[in-house]
């Protein structure tokens, strides 16, 4: 009898230790997959009391997605947003070559949120919109305390309605902008030979065709007998890294274009394998070059492949990541940060151009082309 008994107590406390060993290491696991498990269980305390004593029935589909985005709001990073389906939509639009609204692009400096650039030919442009006018309130409803994608969305809207801009400028001055929406196709790259055989592209900015517009567009300056170049990336707010690469492939010398650094310290380098720079270049800058286009101006200042005209850039010097959560939802997530071929890091600080000078078209294109002219002569 007594040996029956210590049999079971024997495996009750074998059960016990078993049953410590397997919670032990649940709550490890939790701790492991949560990053802090009391957190965690408050989470999901609070989900519990929302969804059971909230005086009215809950849409769960609406708190989970609330719980995304105060999740990805919390990292305190403008350019990380959860996506739903219309602006994961409307991203997937622009990469391939449309930008809805009334054309402007917009970051934040200080905790404003500032145009970046106004795009050419667009609502935006016409109604006199600039790089560095900041956005105070949209039709009547300030910005302050809002998120990028949703002052983004209050802008954007269909074809022919109408949107309410405060606009507050560089000089401080305020004023009221009524805008008329419209839907734009984007031709990312122009350009033409001006006199004395020297070519002009401009890049709008950096979306799927843009490489292989720009290549094509360089080729034909080449057969028209193209000896220098202005490159204009004016008011070009960025777009997608990989173009821009392939861009700068044509124009900087073999060697580093472009280091991307992720959060765990691995970076990773993109190369050019051009044999040299075949022609002079001038870029023009201006305050709405960014992001993309500061990764082509980045490097061909650093390789000394083309001297920058203007004023100095915006400095977006972070990478984002967009993942589908499903077929229509999205999350764009800052994953990494990049450098010049010099190992410069530009995020919030900019390029300085080479030459100081005013960005409009009657200062700027004449420098540029006077430099040209000489380094044309001198070679």
């Amino acid at each position: 009898m007594l040996k029956k008994r210590i049999n079971i107590l024997t495996l009750l406390l074998v059960s016990a230790f078993s049953c410590a060993i397997t919670i032990g290491g649940i709550a490890y696991g939790l701790h492991a997959a949560t990053g802090n498990l009391p957190e965690a269980v408050k989470f999901f305390r609070a989900l519990y009391l929302v969804r059971n004593n909230f005086v009215e029935p809950a849409d769960n589909v609406q708190l989970y997605r609330g719980a995304i985005k105060g999740m990805v709001n919390a990292l305190g990073d403008p350019y990380s947003v959860y996506l739903d389906e219309e602006n994961f939509s409307s991203l997937m639009t622009n990469t391939e070559g449309y930008f809805g609204g009334i054309g402007i692009v917009i970051g934040m400096k200080d905790d404003d949120f500032v145009v970046i650039a106004p795009l050419k030919g667009t609502p935006g442009e016409r109604a006199g919109i600039k790089s560095g006018d900041s956005i105070i309130s949209i039709d009547g409803k300030k910005t302050a305390g809002q998120t990028l994608t949703e002052v983004v969305a209050q802008i954007r809207g269909p074809e022919g309605t109408d949107v309410e801009l405060e606009i507050g400028s560089s000089t401080k001055e305020v004023k009221i902008v009524r805008v008329v929406r419209s839907n734009i196709k984007l031709e990312t790259v122009a350009g033409e030979i001006r006199e004395k055989k020297i070519g002009y592209i401009r890049i709008g900015m950096f979306n799927e065709n843009t490489a292989s517009d720009f290549s094509k567009k360089y080729q034909e300056l080449e057969n028209l007998g193209m000896e220098a170049l202005v490159l204009d990336l004016r008011d070009n707010p960025g777009g997608l890294l990989s173009e821009s690469v392939k861009v700068a492939e044509l124009m900087v010398p073999k060697g580093p274009i472009v280091s991307v650094t992720e959060r765990s310290g691995k970076s990773v380098t993109e190369y050019s394998n051009l044999q040299k720079t075949k022609y002079p270049i001038a870029v023009l800058v201006n305050q709405g070059t960014a992001s993309a286009a500061e990764i082509v101006a980045g490097a061909l200042q650093d390789t000394r492949s083309g001297k920058l005209f203007g004023a100095k850039t915006f400095g977006k010097g972070s990478v984002q990541s967009v993942s589908a959560l499903d077929k229509q939802t999205g999350l764009k997530l800052t994953v990494a940060h990049y450098q010049t071929p010099n190992g410069r890091k530009i995020n919030g600080v900019g390029l300085e151009p080479d030459v100081s000078v005013e960005t409009d078209d009657v200062k700027i294109i004449p420098a540029a082309i006077a430099y040209l002219e000489q380094q044309i002569k001198d070679n």
